[in-house]
């Protein structure tokens, strides 16, 4: 990788850092969900530190152990900040009755593609199997979801599920992914003059993420360039109005659904990439209120 693009993405981790919230109007999303505990997975990528959400005692009774929801944040694959999806980890826990467990995967450029995704993958293999059965939940009953760059992670993990077995996902939430890196961003179209992810940012987060152009196009790091879409998790695809990476989260969503794939594809108005995460705030609960839909109606139809 240029030396130029590890310095812009170690100024961008740094910069994020600096950021330890969204702003303080979603901090009354269901706050009177606990905070989250701490707990260590180990993975053949290394440790990964995941923070369980429980549900509490008013959320809607799913039946038997509560269903286990997998959230991967977003950050470019470069910022790491788990923390940033607090207050959506709380509204799913709370208003599914589910189990969230918010992963804090390891970040490029220090530790470059495979990583997270491998990371990602054995995390939810982990819900499905040992950490249910250690922190009660039904590990048979999962969703796993995630937003930007976690959206891009949630769906390589289903990829490598359906091909290589692991754990089931009765749904995949995939909110304003990448899911091309091997399009160069300039040839991606925004519907906005300024889109908050530029051509130029997405390429920071591209060659930090993927620094081999020839690896850009492995369906694990650009899930668009899978061949077959065929036996996949239902999904929830969510792309907004004015992101540069609408089109390819259109196109999949397409494609999954000519695939056989159920599709429910939410396109947000009038909002850019990462609308989920600052002012105002109505969008974001507009965009909870399908994901909750969607989530109980996967428990609803999944084996308990």
């Amino acid at each position: 990788m240029p030396l130029h693009y590890r310095l812009l993405a170690r100024g961008f981790q740094l910069a994020s850092r600096r950021i330890t919230r969204p702003p303080a109007a979603y901090d009354a999303f269901a706050a009177h969900v606990a905070a989250p505990t701490p707990v260590v997975v180990a993975t053949e990528a290394g440790p990964v530190t995941v923070h369980i959400y429980r549900p509490p005692v008013a959320a809607p009774d799913t039946g038997g152990l509560p269903p286990v929801y997998v959230n991967v944040h977003g950050g470019g694959f470069v910022a790491r900040n788990p923390e940033f999806d607090a207050h959506l980890c709380r509204v799913i826990a709370a208003e599914t009755g589910s189990v969230v467990v918010n992963v804090d995967y390891d970040v490029a450029p220090q530790r470059p593609f495979p990583v997270a995704a491998q990371q990602v993958y054995a995390v939810a293999c982990w819900a499905a199997t040992t950490g249910a059965g250690v922190h009660g939940w039904d590990g048979d009953r999962l969703v796993i979801g995630g937003q930007s760059a976690g959206g891009n992670l949630a769906a390589s993990a289903c990829l490598r599920t359906r091909n290589e077995g692991g754990f089931r996902a009765a749904l995949q939430v995939l909110v304003y992914p990448p899911l091309d890196l091997a399009q160069d961003p300039g040839d991606k179209h925004a519907r906005t003059a300024k889109p908050l992810i530029s051509p130029g940012l997405a390429r920071i987060f591209n060659f930090s993420y993927v620094p081999d152009p020839a690896r850009r196009t492995d369906p694990l790091a650009s899930p668009l360039h899978a061949d077959d879409l065929t036996g996949l998790p239902p999904a929830l695809v969510v792309t907004t109005e004015y992101d540069l990476l609408r089109d390819e989260g259109d196109l999949y969503a397409q494609r999954l659904a000519h695939a056989g794939v159920p599709v429910r594809h939410y396109v947000a108005p009038e909002v850019d990439h990462a609308f989920t995460h600052v002012e105002p705030t109505k969008p974001t609960r507009d965009f909870l209120d399908v994901v909750v839909a969607e989530v109980l109606a996967a428990w609803a139809g999944s084996p308990g």
